[in-house]
């Protein structure tokens, strides 16, 4: 199996409008999952928006959530602005400026954090401010949903994610698959426990966490 790229948002061309080839394999599963954890109403923080491809298609699934894309990087809101001005969608905020790796994000509140594909192409610090800032942020009902791929003590990795480690620690030596029970001592010193694991196609997994009870 061919193992998979990572996608960089400086080697999507010139056009406003990036394209991450994974968001059109991937989209549909990812909506499965939020079908069962997004709450009625509210606003939905995407951290690491990237092309902009998966909030607006998730937008779209559901038009009574208010959508805030962010990313760290001027070309991917650039291309997030353009993907969500061509589709019309009216619940999706302009793309807010975020470091996840930074505090002070300029939100007051959301009622679920998603973030998609951001950990194995970003350093650790970006997985601590993430779960930093979402411990700010977040209500206490609300979730925080993750999807990418990681590396699971007593689960086989796949190959195609062993070359993809590989890989990505050949562009970064910062970068790479995240072990999840790193991810989940991370998110436990901010407060939060996973409560559920669904695996996604192409080896991912969907993460949800919430804030653990007093």
């Amino acid at each position: 199996m061919t193992e998979p790229k990572p996608w960089l948002i400086d080697e999507a061309g010139s056009e406003a409008r990036r394209h991450a080839p994974a968001t059109l394999r991937n989209r549909d599963a990812i909506v499965d999952v939020l079908r069962d954890y997004l709450p009625a109403s509210g606003t939905v923080l995407e951290i690491a928006s990237g092309s902009g491809e998966h909030i607006v298609h998730f937008a779209q699934a559901f038009p009574h959530l208010v959508w805030q894309p962010s990313d760290c990087e001027p070309a991917a809101l650039a291309s997030i602005a353009a993907w969500a001005a061509q589709a019309g969608a009216s619940n999706v905020q302009p793309p807010l400026p975020i470091d996840a790796a930074q505090p002070d994000w300029p939100i007051g509140s959301a009622d679920a954090i998603l973030c998609i594909n951001m950990m194995h192409i970003s350093p650790w610090d970006a997985t601590l401010g993430l779960f930093k800032g979402c411990a700010q942020a977040l209500t206490e009902e609300a979730p925080i949903i993750l999807y990418g791929p990681y590396l699971e003590q007593g689960v086989e990795t796949a190959a195609s994610n062993l070359a993809f480690d590989e890989s990505l620690k050949a562009r970064n030596p910062a970068w790479g698959l995240r072990h999840l029970d790193a991810v989940d001592r991370v998110a436990s010193d901010h407060g939060f426990a996973r409560t559920s694991r669904h695996a996604m196609p192409a080896n991912n997994l969907a993460l949800v966490y919430r804030k653990r009870s007093a």
